[in-house]
């Protein structure tokens, strides 16, 4: 899972507002709608001694329509500055949960965010589509409309009917095209993880053909969706739903089973606190693993520490650490799984959460290498470990 939007925290001393919240617009909540929530949570975190002038920061964007429909969540985190982030998650929260603290709440609002997808829906007719981008800020809707309008089949005798069915299918092809080339400049303009394909069929079918990588691998079709009336919308977001599920399961098995791989073969992978926290500070992290518990507050580790210096590559496992390397000022300590997750963002890496039996794990944590020397740390496999209770 990408966790660049995490990137504005980056060189903020806090302390910050961490707020979670169900964003689901009130004619669809079984419960208050979005301001007597929000209400509350502001109740909460000027209680914990959170300044009115942050909290009127997160008031102005959480009372902001989402333009999201459907049960969905929203991560916001603020401080003194205003708000650094604010992130659109698929799944809202059972229950509202804030913090005004030294530091953000990082790994929450990463589990809330592993279960969000940034799409782009692309819905095709053989005039033109209409474009659904959603991501971190919500929902965006654009129309294209193609070139061509030949469209229609139709004709008063054989020879003038072939003639105009001729240039229908040309139009077809041509508008085809000129719809593939504008799905490619909106995923070269907002780079989303996956673009969603529906609508006219042979419509698809062209546009998804005019397609060049790396697009067409971002690219899947669900049918049932579409530009106009008659489209059951309750079945195309079950459909979709379902698409997206299958994806995210994809995405995490995809970094699962590279971990398992390079850790069998002692090569591109580490596990363990210390051996983690060494190959993020030389900046050798591909993508994180932490133990799914982590982000729920369930891992024997949560009590667990490490240091921190200015830089984000500036972690270790004591004060002393950074001493050594001429580390002296803005020391810091942090819970693990914070620090962890603040190294991750400074060099662009990626985090994903292992559920329970999927992967074993020491200490909860490993990580894939983008590289390897001689000075990376060397893994001995994780069955020949005698520490059961490191091993997740």
């Amino acid at each position: 899972m990408k966790i660049d939007w995490l990137k504005p925290l980056l060189g903020h001393p806090g302390p910050f507002v961490t707020l979670h919240l169900d964003a689901t617009p009130s004619e669809q909540a079984a419960e208050r709608d979005v301001e007597g929530r929000w209400n509350a949570a502001r109740k909460e975190l000027a209680q914990q001694g959170a300044p009115a002038a942050v909290l009127d920061a997160v008031a102005e964007v959480v009372l902001r329509p989402t333009r999201v429909p459907g049960p969905h969540g929203r991560v916001v985190i603020a401080d003194d500055t205003g708000v650094l982030v604010d992130r659109v998650v698929n799944n809202p929260p059972t229950a509202t949960t804030c913090s005004w603290a030294q530091v953000p709440a990082l790994l929450q609002a990463a589990l809330a965010a592993d279960e969000s997808v940034e799409l782009l829906k692309v819905a095709v007719d053989r005039q033109g589509a209409d474009f659904f981008r959603s991501g971190p800020s919500g929902k965006v809707h654009r129309t294209f409309q193609a070139p061509h309008d030949e469209i229609e089949k139709s004709g008063s005798n054989e020879v003038k009917r072939a003639r105009i069915e001729s240039r229908a299918e040309d139009s077809w092809e041509r508008n085809a095209v000129a719809v593939a080339a504008e799905i490619e400049r909106h995923v070269a303009e907002t780079r989303p993880e996956l673009v969603l394909l529906t609508g006219d069929k042979r419509a698809v079918s062209l546009a998804r053909a005019a397609l060049t990588p790396p697009t067409t691998e971002r690219v899947i079709e669900v049918s049932g969706g579409g530009r106009g009336g008659g489209v059951r919308e309750g079945a195309f977001a079950e459909r979709v739903g379902e698409a997206l599920d299958s994806y995210r399961e994809r995405r995490r098995e995809r970094v699962l089973a590279e971990l398992r791989q390079e850790l069998g073969r002692e090569s591109n992978a580490v596990t363990s606190v210390d051996d983690v926290v060494a190959v993020l500070a030389r900046g050798q992290v591909k993508e994180l693993v932490l133990a799914e518990e982590y982000g729920t507050g369930s891992s024997w580790m949560i009590g667990r520490t490490l240091w921190i210096g200015p830089d984000p590559m500036h972690i270790a496992a004591s004060r002393s650490d950074l001493e050594d390397i001429g580390v002296t000022e803005r020391l810091e300590e942090l819970p693990a799984s914070v620090a962890f997750v603040r190294a991750a963002v400074g060099q662009d890496a990626g985090l994903t959460f292992a559920p329970e039996g999927s992967v074993e794990l020491m200490d909860g944590v490993a990580a894939t290498l983008r590289w390897r020397d001689d000075g990376t740390p060397t893994e001995a496999l994780v069955s020949m470990s005698g520490d059961a209770r490191r091993r997740h």
